[in-house]
């Protein structure tokens, strides 16, 4: 279980938002909703410790995960608004890259690229590739590379609805498995069921 107390975020001088508490449970979605500037992106990158609250605590299974950010790193993928992927790098390379960081075998790499329907372009080098076939293959760790929760900061930048079609099943593999998602998106992602976090600077509601 992962959950936030009391977390508080300042910007330069500013606090963007205080006093936030929210919880996700093996299986649930957590989805960020509110205005630009009200802090959705900052909370996204608190939870995955790229991003010093102001207050608050961060905890895994009742553990702050101050006391070992490595690991609670080692449990999660974040997926923001940069690819990160290398454009040398083949779709395969790419994919395969992420995919040794867990130790993952070569069967999770195609099993990932055929999630997202980027198998026919294996080989080919990313910087060739359009921008939606590029979130593709930064969305395709998400399978090739397992983490128990997912932390998505608009993920649906650049897909078509075909692939915003394979972002949502993969969405619900994840879930089926007991895994997490906590995501900021305005596209709908097939979280009918999922706890909404309704944020306004200095006014948060679960």
């Amino acid at each position: 279980m992962f959950q936030g107390r009391d977390i508080a975020c300042e910007r330069g001088e500013r606090r963007i938002f205080t006093g936030l508490n929210f919880t996700v449970a093996p299986g649930q979605a957590l989805v960020l909703q509110g205005p630009n500037g009200c802090g959705k992106t900052s909370l996204i990158r608190i939870a995955a410790t790229l991003l010093k609250a102001a207050d608050g605590a961060l905890t895994w299974n009742g553990i702050d995960v101050a006391e070992n950010p490595e690991g609670h790193r080692a449990n999660l993928h974040y997926i923001g608004h940069q690819d990160a992927v290398k454009g040398a790098l083949s779709v395969r390379e790419n994919i395969a890259m992420w995919a040794r960081i867990r130790a993952t075998t070569d069967d999770q790499t195609e099993a990932a690229m055929a999630a997202f329907d980027i198998a026919h372009l294996a080989d080919t080098p990313t910087q060739y590739l359009s921008a939606g076939q590029h979130r593709r293959t930064a969305l395709a760790r998400l399978v090739a590379s397992p983490a128990k929760l997912w932390l998505l900061d608009e993920p649906t930048v650049s897909l078509d609805q075909a692939g915003t079609a394979c972002l949502q099943q993969a969405i619900a593999a994840h879930r089926a498995k007991n895994g997490m998602v906590m995501a900021a998106t305005h596209i709908e992602l097939g979280l009918d069921d999922a706890q909404i976090l309704q944020l306004q600077p200095q006014l948060m509601t679960l």
